[in-house]
């Protein structure tokens, strides 16, 4: 059987989260390091299209099944893929998890790496330069985020409990960007539980792999 393939660039924090669950389940995968430019004279923006319509990063293909939405794909490797659960099987847990993985995506993400990261790592490294307008504007919602995380993950090892689930492998990449911010740092610098809780995850094997 044909290792999972996950399609696009390796500095995509969504692509990473789907490595970090392939990773986590211990499952061999190839990377298909790919971009989605606006202009592509290769025709790499065309094929991708195939893949996923609305050429956006991760698509993964896994023995001829093919499935884009980091959601979709990470909650498919979970029940295919032998390996640890990524997935409590206690409702009120998996519902945390959930809960968690809703903010991470409707709120955290666009703060933290939208907005912050983009404008402080991603803007400067193609010449552009900082909005500080949209820095600041990012900067409570950004705490919110992690204030609420903090408190619904409820003291455990981890995100939901004493192991890694989904919504660790989607909310590292993204507090790894925030902290290569200037602010992330001190934003971080009140949480003591999430500060933890970084040390534990960036410990582990799967995320210097996917580094």
């Amino acid at each position: 059987m044909a290792k999972p393939i996950v399609y696009g660039p390796a500095f995509s924090t969504y692509c990473r989260t789907v490595r970090l669950a392939l990773e986590e389940k211990g499952c061999d995968y190839d990377m298909a390091d790919i971009s989605t430019p606006a202009t592509d004279k290769e025709g790499k923006k065309a094929m991708h299209a195939k893949r996923h319509p609305f050429i956006k990063v991760p698509a993964f293909e896994y023995d001829g099944f093919e499935l884009y939405e980091t959601d979709a794909i990470i909650r498919y490797i979970d029940q295919v893929l032998p390996g640890p659960k990524l997935v409590p099987a206690e409702p009120k847990a998996q519902a945390r998890m959930n809960q968690i993985i809703g903010i991470v995506d409707s709120y955290a993400n666009d703060a933290m790496i939208g907005k912050i990261a983009v404008e402080r790592v991603f803007k400067p490294k193609r010449g552009g330069q900082t909005d500080e307008a949209v820095v600041a504007a990012a900067i409570p919602r950004a705490k919110t985020c992690l204030a609420e995380i903090e408190r619904l993950a409820g003291g455990g090892q981890f995100l939901v409990g004493d192991s890694v689930t989904l919504a660790d492998c989607l909310f590292a990449p993204i507090l790894n960007y925030l902290l290569l911010t200037p602010e992330g740092p001190g934003l971080l610098e009140s949480h003591a539980w999430l500060k933890g809780w970084w040390e534990r995850m960036k410990a582990r094997p799967s995320m210097a792999k996917t580094g």
